[in-house]
């Protein structure tokens, strides 16, 4: 395994790959207690660390509240004594609110002063742990002052319930503006962003569902924090949903626009040259990229984790990288 700390040195240090307690079937719901622990004990032995959840994973599922994931990683974390060696992030601001109708994600709990303090409540009781060490804000809340979020957020990080802080499904601008009101006043500040990035480009403005435009991490955020040395851009729907090597599964509709074909053969002349699987040329092509990427992977299996923890070893020489770039 490969290691790198968070937030360029300001975070804790973590494994190159992190494990997403979210599958294509959802860990704690419709993947079995057994197999989600098998595929956790696997990614610990092969030194993995870094553990991704939310306080809303799995409301989709038959009968999901959302506790699922938090649950099943803090009865992992419990039954094999591992929440000091496991580096854990989790999330606020999706999780359905009653009082706010019957549909999701219309009914998201939002990024309230109030919400964020009542979910990280929620989170420590779930996991079972006094302390978060990465807490995101889960999807852009606009009926919220921006103020009122950070100051929140902060109060976390102040007060040592939280270690660092990160947004997800966030506009470029909306973190830019955030990170600057943050440091203007000398307040903690989102140093972790976890957005939908793969290979695969996906045409201008095309949304992803409930995440919209906002949930792909477009040229303009890389590039921004490529900018920002204390900045991580971590990578979740990076194999996107197994489309890269499975026959079975067609790419999704956002990627259909002509490049997305040429750059799929390049692709795969690499992974016929290295060897690899054209989902590990795709993490190697994140993990070295010049500004490291964090992979968030979902597997519900641990065949589909042996696979990924094989790209860690893989290298893409300047040459490759080059042409794949290039693509």
């Amino acid at each position: 395994m490969r290691y790198l700390t968070l937030a360029g040195g300001g975070g804790p240090e973590v494994s190159a790959l992190c494990l997403l307690c979210l599958g294509i079937l959802p860990f704690g719901s419709t993947v079995d207690e057994e197999t989600s622990f098998a595929v956790l004990d696997r990614f610990a032995e092969a030194g993995g660390t870094f553990v991704d959840t939310a306080n809303n994973y799995s409301i989709w599922a038959p009968g999901g509240t959302g506790d699922e994931s938090e649950e099943l990683l803090g009865r992992w974390m419990r039954s094999r004594g591992r929440r000091e060696r496991t580096v854990v992030a989790t999330k606020v601001g999706a999780r359905p609110d009653p009082a706010r109708g019957d549909e999701w994600p219309a009914n998201g709990e939002g990024l309230g002063a109030g919400t964020v303090r009542a979910g990280i409540e929620g989170s420590l009781r779930r996991l079972g742990t006094d302390r978060v060490d990465l807490y995101y804000a889960h999807i852009e809340d606009a009926t919220v002052p921006m103020e009122e979020t950070v100051g929140a957020f902060a109060g976390l990080v102040e007060e040592g319930t939280v270690g660092i802080l990160g947004c997800s499904n966030h506009a470029s601008w909306a973190v830019a503006t955030a990170r600057q009101y943050a440091a203007d006043r000398g307040l903690a500040r989102y140093s972790c962003v976890q957005q939908r990035y793969t290979y695969l480009q996906p045409r201008p403005g095309a949304g992803f569902g409930t995440q919209g435009y906002r949930g792909y991490a477009g040229t303009d955020l890389v590039d921004y924090i490529g900018t920002q040395e204390d900045m991580t851009l971590l990578a979740y729907g990076s194999l996107i949903h197994g489309a890269y090597t499975r026959a079975d599964k067609r790419v999704l509709e956002q990627y259909d626009h002509p490049g997305t074909e040429r750059r799929l053969r390049v692709l795969r002349e690499v992974a016929k040259e290295t060897g690899a699987t054209a989902n590990q040329v795709v993490l190697a092509w994140l993990i070295g990229a010049r500004k490291p990427v964090i992979p968030v992977l979902g597997v519900s299996s641990v065949a589909q984790l042996e696979e990924a923890l094989g790209a860690v070893d893989l290298e893409l020489d300047a040459e490759l990288r080059a042409k794949l770039d290039a693509a």
